[in-house]
């Protein structure tokens, strides 16, 4: 199985191309559509999509990601054999939130231009001449080693998400990604609730817990649990980006 993830949209044939390259080269696998509505070259975005999903897929399934704002330059064109399944994508921090949360076995640079669409590649879509054919290629079996140089997992690149601190107002975390909605995803997990009653403090307002959005009134804000295990930060049939002015990397507070 191959899952796509990309900032490409849907007016354009990029994802079909793509497509039709790993089709031509592996025609019995499927072809799973993570999304393609990733804001251009948000590579945050693209890096909690991919954490989100990783853990529900079978092992061995061929996670191809193209969000890369750097195409064309010399950040690297990687492969990656985790614990639960294979990465391709370039090297620019989306696999990062992956990495926290499931070994890396094995890392190559994809320096073998036999598995590549062609061999000088285009500047602008390396989707198409460089990740689709080597995910087709890993799909069919071929071992990540013949696929380029093995390169050190511990220099893959990281994207700087703060981490969980304890301040004199208690947990202190960030929000780390805006869904369709206009909820906002906090860095904050569940375990981190004790038994009683909570909130969460945004810029220095005050906001609720509650257990569904309907427990507060239309157009009134609230902190919940999210699907993903993290609290999150919503307003009941409603944007809390727009009507909050919500950003991802806001400071939150989980008091104690």
């Amino acid at each position: 199985m191959i899952t796509l993830l990309t900032d490409f949209g849907h007016q354009d044939a990029y994802v079909g191309v793509m497509k039709g390259i790993i089709a031509s080269r592996c025609p019995t696998t499927t072809m799973v559509d993570l999304t393609h509505d990733i804001p251009p070259q948000d590579l945050w975005a693209a890096r909690f999509q991919l954490m989100s999903v990783f853990p529900y897929f079978p092992p061995h399934t061929v996670h191809l990601v193209v969000v890369d704002p750097g195409v064309g330059t010399d950040r690297r064109a990687v492969a990656v054999r985790l614990a639960g399944g294979y990465f391709v994508g370039p090297d620019n921090g989306v696999i990062s939130g992956v990495m926290a949360q499931t070994p890396v076995l094995e890392a190559v640079e994809l320096t073998n231009p036999a598995y590549w669409h062609r061999p000088t590649p285009s500047a602008t879509f390396q989707g198409r001449d460089v990740f689709a054919p080597v995910a087709a290629h890993l799909a069919n079996g071929v071992p990540l080693s013949a696929l380029g140089t093995p390169i050190d997992p511990a220099s893959l690149v990281q994207l700087p998400v703060p981490p969980l601190t304890s301040t004199e107002q208690g947990l202190e975390g960030s929000i780390q990604y805006i869904d369709h909605f206009g909820n906002a995803v906090t860095t904050l997990p569940v375990d981190s609730l004790g038994d009683g009653p909570w909130h969460l403090v945004w810029n220095q307002q005050t906001l609720p817990s509650a257990t569904t959005y309907n427990d507060v009134a239309p157009g009134a804000p609230l902190a919940l649990v999210g699907s993903h295990g993290l609290l999150e930060i919503a307003v009941n049939q409603g944007s809390a980006k727009a009507q909050l002015g919500l950003r991802v990397g806001d400071l939150v507070w989980l008091p104690t």
